[in-house]
């Protein structure tokens, strides 16, 4: 694996852990976290050892969010043509924006771990994710609106459809924190754990499970499911017609009915 300065990235018996990797920074996202996450996501969907992405955080927080220090180095290129300005910040957040997307369309799924702080950028960052589970003491919220602007990279596109729009809007409008459990009952998160070394536990166990799976139907199911965001249920229905036409001649059916017939478990290959 390469050296990264905002991550560190260990591949293990098909699980990806990514881990934010700022701790003495609450993890805050600076100039680095958003290039090299990037690249960590695309080395992921490429590689074909990898099944499943665990993200987490190092120390006592997952994420505080955008590293404010970056914020102020963008404003220091304004000059004193408006539109120009309006130009270079556009520029800016659709590269941010790329990043989280770079996590959505990866083929194989993201679980998040959040422990501590979930805050602004880090709620864009977990609900790009497949599923997030979280402690109960977590804190999250989006931070944006105190900060006098709209969440510009994925939040306010993506939370409707995982909570709802209601409540999105009030997270959205208030800025309050909700701890871990309250994220739960609201659907932001599959499931709540006492503590840290419990959530990674948890979420390992998850994780092995995905990757015992095919990895030819796990990333089918994603496509599929990812399809649907934007999709009517007909045009679902005949994407997966056509999809399934080709997969379903995986060597993976096969290997599946063989163990189930055998009572055996399957072995699948990368």
């Amino acid at each position: 694996m390469s050296d990264y300065k905002a991550f560190r990235v260990e591949l293990k018996d098909k699980i990806a852990h990514v881990v934010i990797n700022r701790p003495e920074k609450l993890n805050a996202m600076n100039a680095d976290f958003w290039t090299e996450i990037i690249d960590i996501f695309r080395w992921a969907d490429e590689t074909d050892e990898v099944r499943v992405v665990v993200l987490s955080g190092a120390g006592a927080h997952f994420s505080s969010g955008i590293d404010v220090a970056m914020l102020a180095q963008t404003a220091t290129k304004f000059g004193a043509d408006a539109a120009r300005n309006a130009d270079l910040m556009r520029r800016q957040i659709l590269k941010l924006q790329a990043s989280f997307t770079a996590v959505d369309e990866c083929r194989k799924p993201v679980l998040a771990a959040i422990q501590g702080y979930c805050l602004g950028g880090g709620i864009d960052l977990i609900t790009a994710c497949d599923m997030r589970y979280a402690t109960v003491d977590a804190k999250l919220s989006i931070r944006e609106v105190d900060m006098g602007l709209a969440a510009d990279v994925g939040t306010l596109q993506r939370l409707p459809r995982i909570i709802g729009d209601g409540l999105a809007r009030e997270l959205a409008y208030t800025g309050c924190d909700i701890s871990g459990e309250e994220a739960r009952s609201m659907g932001l998160v599959n499931r709540t754990y006492a503590d840290y070394d419990a959530l990674i536990a948890g979420v390992f166990e998850i994780a092995r499970v995905i990757a015992s799976k095919s990895p030819v139907a796990v990333r089918g199911s994603k496509r599929m499911l990812s399809y649907m965001r934007d999709h009517s249920i007909a045009d679902g229905l005949d994407y997966v017609a056509t999809w399934n036409a080709a997969m379903l001649q995986s060597a993976d059916l096969r290997v599946a009915m063989t163990a189930f017939m055998s009572k055996q478990k399957p072995e699948f290959a990368d």
